[in-house]
């Protein structure tokens, strides 16, 4: 009998005597796929399942009807540091997590991910969507324990209509929407996945702006005039909120394509679904009268969805009261999994299972510690106290408008030193962050403009650093550099990706590498539209894309070790030379004597 139909069949024949409590968790040796869709800058309020009449989903909330909906589960302020938690079950600063770009937000190459947890113990594993936790290789996904990535690797991309992504590290370019695109290769990855148990992770990038979602969502949305508001509607942007609901309903929809193909594949009663979001919402909307939204250390800013399915495992309609986590879901996930947890670093998360078990009452008080821009904020069962140390009882003020601190001076008093405690704790394990660029630790190496650090009159196309690209490029005492660890000495064949109109044509431009050099003069016209801002429902801030061009520099030699690496004019015929998207380094063998 082949693995996946014994593990099969071990689950169904148990179901009747292997329960936990009334939630009915297995404790038999079977083992279940895993499916875990994370939703970006998507809030506690964006589900009809939490109260929100705007929109319906279905789908989404049926995850909690057929399973357990977690009231209190608490994520980072923003995007890279949530994902961080989930993948190692630690808090980020501790993975040298520190921020969303150029470099800040990659997870450091001595932590192990869940992908390698499940990757270990035999599970088929792959990423499709938004990974932000580093994109060189070993940062990759693709060195984390994810034997397939689709996706993008930065921290927002600029064009959700058949976009240009990374699949297993080289560049394709995506089909249709993208959330639509991203869900396509989960359920084509789930069905290939015969003879093996896998373990799926679905990122989605929405509804994260730009704010781009396809018409047949939206037409419902475009003129809607919202019955639920944000607490302080004047802080509104009614725009922004259409497009964020036709967007989380588009999620449902792709999430309820998931569940089907589960259906369909028979796997519905051996899958863990794991629903999930990153942050607070990305604008002032109806979010249950909490304060704060993503990027703030309050209430609104942290607490997020989270709805787990696993049928005939999981009670149905449970509702679980104490506080988790984000840092909760790799014990949780592999202890449901009965997968071991070996090589990982001390956890701070710990497994819900006796939650999901039903035993509520004997769970233990305790504190879920957030940082953001080096503040803290702490939550336990009843209090939360915000990065100014003032307390609010959550319990009888939700909506934190009344600092008790004065009056629960034992619980400030304590709650005030633990948090100072960790906070250094955290700050320490952090420490400078010198980490280069690796060069050379796979075939192909992309270094997009928002890994480099503009020189002279250089410009980024937006402040933004995430999807942008360089430009202003005018004189020979301007540069791109980028500070690089190359893996293996050898030669590389290095591409660079440009715009150029036909009036600036005839510059030769070099690529530098210590008293190396490869130039070439570019000779080919490539001046192509921006896009993005005609699929945009609401104007955007982050940086707009363009079709890049491939231009074959040569070839350079690189030595292994830590150095700089600069793009410069040597020769410019006009006023500009070309705008400027990302270099890549391919190897292609030992160095030319």
């Amino acid at each position: 009998m082949q693995r996946r139909e014994f593990l099969r069949s071990s689950l169904f024949g148990t179901l009747g005597t292997a329960a936990l409590g009334a939630a009915g968790c297995q404790t038999a040796n079977a083992q279940p796929n895993v499916l875990v869709i994370l939703t970006d800058d998507q809030g506690w309020g964006d589900l009809s399942v939490h109260g929100n009449t705007n929109l319906a989903t279905p789908h989404v909330d049926s995850l909690a009807k057929d399973g357990a909906l977690f009231e209190h589960f608490f994520v980072c302020a923003v995007c890279a540091p949530t994902r961080a938690e989930f993948l190692t079950g630690r808090y980020h600063p501790r993975g040298g997590v520190r921020g969303v770009s150029t470099g800040a937000e990659r997870l450091n190459l001595e932590e192990r991910t869940i992908a390698n947890v499940f990757q270990d113990a035999g599970y088929a594993t792959a990423c499709f969507g938004k990974w932000h936790n580093g994109s060189q290789h070993p940062y990759h996904p693709n060195s984390r324990g994810f034997e397939e990535y689709y996706g993008f690797t930065s921290g927002h991309w600029g064009d959700y209509f058949d976009p240009e992504l990374d699949h297993n590290g080289e560049l394709t370019h995506g089909k249709g929407f993208l959330a639509d695109d991203l869900t396509d290769h989960a359920i084509a990855f789930m069905k290939r996945q015969e003879q093996k148990l896998f373990f799926c992770y679905l990122p989605l990038n929405t509804p994260h702006s730009p704010m781009q979602v396809p018409d047949r969502f939206y037409e419902k949305f475009a003129t809607f005039d919202p019955a639920m508001k944000a607490t302080d509607a004047t802080q509104e942007d009614v725009a922004m909120t259409r497009a964020a609901l036709a967007m989380c309903e588009n999620i449902d929809w792709n999430v309820g394509r998931l569940l089907s193909a589960l259906d369909e594949m028979n796997q519905a009663n051996n899958t863990i679904v794991v629903y999930f979001g990153d942050n607070g919402p990305n604008s002032w909307r109806w979010n249950d009268g909490m304060k704060g939204r993503k990027g703030t250390l309050d209430e609104g800013g942290l607490r997020v969805p989270c709805l787990m399915r696993w049928n005939g495992q999981i009670s149905r309609g449970a509702r679980i009261a104490p506080i988790a986590g984000a840092i909760d879901l790799l014990p949780t996930l592999a202890d449901l999994a009965n997968v071991p947890v070996s090589g990982t670093k001390p956890l701070d998360g710990q497994s819900l299972k006796p939650l999901l078990a039903g035993n509520q009452s004997a769970w233990p008080n305790r504190r879920i510690f957030s940082m953001h821009n080096r503040r803290v904020s702490v939550r336990t069962q009843q209090f939360r106290l915000d990065p100014t140390g003032a307390l609010y009882d959550m319990v009888a003020d939700p909506g934190q408008t009344r600092d008790i601190a004065a009056v629960e001076t034992t619980v400030a008093t304590a709650l005030r030193a633990a948090a100072d405690a960790w906070q250094k704790e955290m700050v320490d394990a952090l420490g400078e962050d010198t980490r280069p660029f690796p060069v050379g630790y796979a075939e192909n190496t992309l270094l997009p403009a928002r890994d480099g650090v503009p020189v002279g009159g250089i410009q980024r196309s937006s402040r933004h650093p995430n999807c942008s690209f360089f430009t202003n490029w005018t004189s020979t005492t301007d540069a791109m550099e980028w500070n690089v660890d190359v893996g293996r000495s050898g030669r590389y064949a290095v591409t660079v990706y440009y715009t150029c109109p036909e009036a600036a044509l005839g510059s030769r431009i070099a690529l530098l590498a210590a008293d190396k050099e490869v130039s070439a003069h570019i000779t080919e016209a490539h001046d192509p539209p921006i896009e993005g801002e005609a699929e945009d429902r609401v104007p955007r801030t982050e940086s707009y894309v363009k079709d890049f061009r491939p231009m074959k520099l040569g070839e350079i030699d690189l030595t292994k070790g830590r150095g700089k690496l600069a793009l410069r004019a040597l020769e410019i015929r006009r006023k500009q030379v070309a705008d400027v998207r990302q270099i890549a380094l391919r190897y292609v063998g030992e160095t030319v004597a």
